[in-house]
């Protein structure tokens, strides 16, 4: 019989790994918002109802997270107004682990090219491996993101959870971790992309065609889905950044 008062093997050799509870994974994805320039220093979060629901989280969740960012002066929480952007340097809270960073000095269409390659990849291994749960994460998703109205910041986080749940689907960490580098590429400027007429309706409708596709179990439908929805934002982003240079 084994003693259940000594450590394992593995524990020895590691020691104890942290536990990460749902609150961190908010005052995680918040970060992240932060640290690819979604959100800059000085502007202000939605409100918590906001954040709570366009994460599918309780308010006490997302106050929980805001608390653990605001004890490392990365947000500024002040009685009476939003919670606002304190500082820019996230440090360990921002995910991007074992890949490097894409730069400024990427050619975006070989970017995109590299993000569709993956992303087609992924999707296709989600038709395959597709079940009741992950289904009703994303319809989940799909309603969260219609209640988002024109709040370009609430759909952002959204969005960035709606790509994840399909790379994570993949079942491939590496590809996953990569699609989602890519993913935050030049993110900074999709907030003001997101915040013209129409776009995040656009969004949502290509993103209700992937959900459809993957309920259907449809490898082939899937990849036309997500191949029309990356290409157009290739093209928004693309027609955005020569609109700003000009």
């Amino acid at each position: 019989m084994t003693d259940q008062t000594q450590p394992s093997a593995a524990t020895q050799l590691i020691g104890d790994l942290p536990r990460r509870t749902v609150r961190d994974l908010v005052a995680e994805k918040i970060a992240n918002l932060i640290s690819s320039g979604v959100l800059a220093l000085g502007d202000e979060l939605p409100g918590e109802r906001e954040l709570a629901a366009s994460l599918s989280v309780s308010r006490e969740t997302v106050r929980g997270a805001i608390g653990i960012l605001a004890g490392h002066g990365i947000l500024r929480v002040t009685h009476g107004a939003r919670t606002a952007v304190a500082s820019a340097d996230t440090g360990a809270f921002a995910t991007g682990r074992s890949v490097p960073a894409v730069g400024l000095h990427n050619d975006l269409s070989s970017v995109y090219e590299a993000r569709l390659l993956i992303e087609s990849y992924l999707a296709r291994r989600a038709a395959a491996l597709v079940d009741v749960v992950l289904l009703k994460e994303l319809r989940g998703s799909l309603d969260a993101q219609r209640a988002c109205g024109g709040d370009a910041v609430r759909f952002l986080l959204c969005d960035r959870d709606f790509h994840s749940l399909i790379y994570q689907a993949g079942g491939n960490e590496i590809l996953s971790d990569t699609a989602m580098i890519l993913y935050n590429h030049l993110l900074e400027y999709r907030r003001r992309i997101v915040s013209s007429p129409g776009a995040i309706q656009q969004s949502i409708a290509e993103h209700t065609a992937i959900v459809d596709a993957l309920g259907q179990r449809d490898a082939e439908a899937v990849e036309r889905a997500v191949t029309a929805h990356t290409n157009r934002i290739y093209e928004t982003t693309r027609a955005f950044l020569k609109a700003k240079m000009t």
